[in-house]
């Protein structure tokens, strides 16, 4: 190929990466819908995590030494963003806030992927090969999860706040706890919108409720038999829940 005709498609490449990358944060954060492109350009450490993470991969992808660790260090020290220039990224990511985001080598993130602040995609071991996870299309995953080891988050799956996932996550399902536990599959859905990490079920949560009902209704048997009730209240367990980010 030419080098003239090289550099126009590079220039169209790298144009269209940007495009995305904009579109992705006025989409998918709503404090960028009326920001302007060289804004979100110059202040959103997610979007140039992101951008400067195309082209170190390019160059780790030519086997060029030091250059593609080096963008990605810097990248690091100005945004709290760190990826492995190894590591594969889709299409329309945006990573909102950024700060605390680690993208391991051997992980491979989908399209139209969200990822929040302080998410780990990382290893576990010390072995070689595959060993970080491979994240579907349109995935969300919230504020602090833990994804560890080479495990499979399905298509259009949704992590909760502060999960940590060591197992597969089957498509459309959204994922919650340490160790996390699916929750929705689809076509059941939770309570709450889908972004609304405040409001999704609560596995842990359900299993105590289910528990302190279990030992009232023992009590009432036991005061049955015997005439007097055991010493010791169960209080009723409530979740105590802030307002929805819906409006409701």
């Amino acid at each position: 190929m030419r080098p003239g005709r090289r550099l126009v498609r590079l220039f169209a490449t790298a144009t269209k990466a940007v495009g995305e990358a904009v579109t992705a944060a006025r989409e998918r954060d709503p404090a960028a819908r009326e920001l302007g492109t060289a804004t979100i350009l110059l202040t959103y450490g997610g979007v140039q995590a992101v951008l400067a993470h195309r082209v170190a991969h390019q160059l780790w992808r030519r086997r060029v030494p030091l250059v593609p660790h080096l963008i990605m260090h810097l990248v690091r020290l100005t945004t709290g963003v760190e990826i492995h220039p190894a590591a594969t990224l889709g299409r329309r990511l945006f990573i909102d806030h950024g700060v605390g985001v680690v993208i391991g080598e051997t992980a491979e993130v989908g399209d139209d992927v969200t990822l929040y602040q302080g998410v780990t995609l990382g290893g576990t071991g010390f072995a070689r090969g595959k060993r970080h996870p491979t994240v579907g299309d349109r995935v969300v995953i919230g504020s602090g999860a833990k994804v560890l080891g080479p495990v499979a988050i399905g298509r259009g799956a949704k992590v909760g706040a502060n999960s940590v996932v060591i197992h597969d996550v089957p498509a459309n399902a959204t994922v919650v706890g340490n160790p996390g536990h699916p929750v929705r599959v689809e076509g059941r859905r939770p309570e709450g919108p889908d972004a609304d990490w405040a409001h999704l079920p609560d596995p842990v949560a359900d299993a105590i409720k289910h528990l302190a009902e279990r030992i009232d209704q023992l009590e009432c048997l036991v005061e049955s038999l015997t005439g007097r009730r055991p010493v010791g209240e169960v209080k009723r367990f409530e979740r105590r829940r802030g307002p929805s980010s819906a409006g409701g």
